[in-house]
C-alpha cells in the first residue's frame, strides 16, 4: 500500500476525521480522549455494517486485529488498514514486528506506551481531541494532532558537540564537519535506544542530536521529557541522513524533487519497513556508478569535500556547524 488514505468515522454522536500516509501510525493518549471509541466503531461496522448504525468511509477496508489469533487474522489481511487497540500486547513484541515486515497494510495502533520493536516516525504520532466543530449538531467532532514535530524542536544552535544516532555514514559525515572545526565534538550513539543516555551525560553543554526521524519515535516520549528544562539540547529529526543528500540537490535524478514533495506516493510499505531505508535505496539507486556512489556503512570520501559537505549542510537550516 501507498499514498495517504483519509478515514470517516461517525455515528449520531461522534465523528473522526483523518489521513494517515505511512504504514505505521500511533495514537497515543490517557483514558477518555475517545481511542478506544474508535477503534470499537471500526469493529462494530466492520462485522455489522449498515446495521451497526456507525457509518465508515474509507477507499480501502478498516478492520481490527486482535487476541491470541492475531497471526491467523493477519495472514489473512492484504491492503488493508488495520486497527489495533490497547491492551493488545502482542503490538509489542518482536514477532508481530516480523510478521507486519512485508505486508502491503497500513496499520494504526493505539497504545500509551512507545514501542520500541517498531520504526515508526516521529512525525506520525497522534493524540485526540474534541475539536467541538460539531456542537450545535450535538455530535462531538474527534480530531487528530500531532503530539511531536520534528521542526519543534529544531531550533538555532552553534553546538559544542553533536550525538549522531548511528555509528555508519552519517556519523562519518559529521565527524568529517566537525574536524574543520576543533571546538566541536561528535560522537556516535550507537543507535537510537542508546541516545537518552548520550544525552543525559551532556546535559551542562551546547548539543545537537541528530537521529533519523523517520524511525525514532518509540524514543520522543523520554527524550522530549528529559530535555523540557535544557533549551541547550537541540533535537535535529531530518527522514534520514540519506533524505539530507537528496534534499541537497547533489544527484542528477530529476524525479527526486517530486519524491520528497509526496513520498507516501513512492514508497510501497510492503517493500519498507520505514521511510528511512527507502531514502537510503533511493540514494543508493540514484548515485550508482557516479562519483557520489553511497555507502551506507562507508561514506564516500566525495561527500568530505568541501562544496559538496556545504551543499549537505544548507539543507540544516539555523544549524551552524561550518
Amino acid at each position: 500500500m501507498r499514498g495517504k488514505h483519509r478515514i470517516i468515522v461517525q455515528n449520531k454522536r461522534i465523528r473522526y476525521d483523518f489521513e494517515i500516509r505511512r504504514n505505521i501510525t500511533v495514537i497515543r493518549g490517557n483514558s477518555a480522549t475517545g481511542k478506544t471509541t474508535l477503534v470499537d466503531m471500526i469493529r462494530e461496522y466492520f462485522e455489522n455494517g449498515a446495521s451497526s448504525a456507525v457509518e465508515l468511509i474509507c477507499d480501502k477496508t478498516c478492520v481490527v486485529l486482535e487476541g491470541r489469533t492475531w497471526p491467523g487474522q493477519l495472514s489473512m489481511l492484504k491492503d488493508s488498514i488495520v486497527f489495533i487497540d490497547e491492551g493488545n500486547d502482542f503490538v509489542t513484541g518482536t514477532e508481530f514486528a516480523s510478521a507486519i515486515q512485508s505486508t502491503d497494510n497500513y496499520y494504526v495502533i493505539v497504545t500509551r506506551e512507545s514501542i520500541s520493536a517498531l520504526p515508526y516516525s516521529v512525525e506520525e504520532i497522534y493524540g485526540i481531541r474534541d475539536s467541538g466543530k460539531y456542537g450545535s449538531l450535538k455530535r462531538t467532532y474527534n480530531e487528530f494532532f500531532h503530539l511531536y514535530h520534528a521542526a519543534d524542536y529544531q531550533h538555532s544552535i552553534k553546538p559544542e558537540k553533536i550525538i549522531v544516532e548511528d555509528s555508519h555514514s552519517g556519523f562519518q559525515f559529521f565527524s568529517g564537519v566537525c574536524a574543520r572545526k576543533n571546538q566541536i565534538v561528535c560522537i556516535s550513539a550507537r543507535g537510537k535506544s542508546n541516545i537518552f543516555a548520550a544525552v543525559t551525560k551532556n546535559l551542562d553543554e551546547k548539543v545537537l542530536v541528530m537521529a533519523d526521524g523517520a524511525a525514532f519515535g518509540p524514543e520522543m516520549d523520554r527524550l522530549v521529557r528529559l530535555i523540557k528544562n535544557y533549551p541547550n539540547v537541540i533535537l535535529y529529526l531530518p527522514e534520514s541522513f540519506e533524505w539530507l543528500i537528496l534534499s541537497s540537490g547533489l544527484t542528477e535524478d530529476k524525479s527526486i524533487t517530486e519524491m520528497l514533495n509526496n513520498p507516501e506516493e513512492w514508497i510501497e510499505s510492503r517493500d519498507f519497513f520505514s521511510w528511512e531505508r527507502y531514502f537510503t535505496a533511493r540514494l543508493i539507486q540514484s548515485t550508482k556508478g557516479s562519483y557520489l556512489e553511497y555507502s551506507k556503512r562507508n561514506l564516500n570520501s566525495a561527500y568530505l569535500q568541501d562544496k559538496i559537505m556545504e551543499k549537505i549542510l544548507a539543507v540544516m537550516k539555523g544549524i551552524e556547524l561550518a
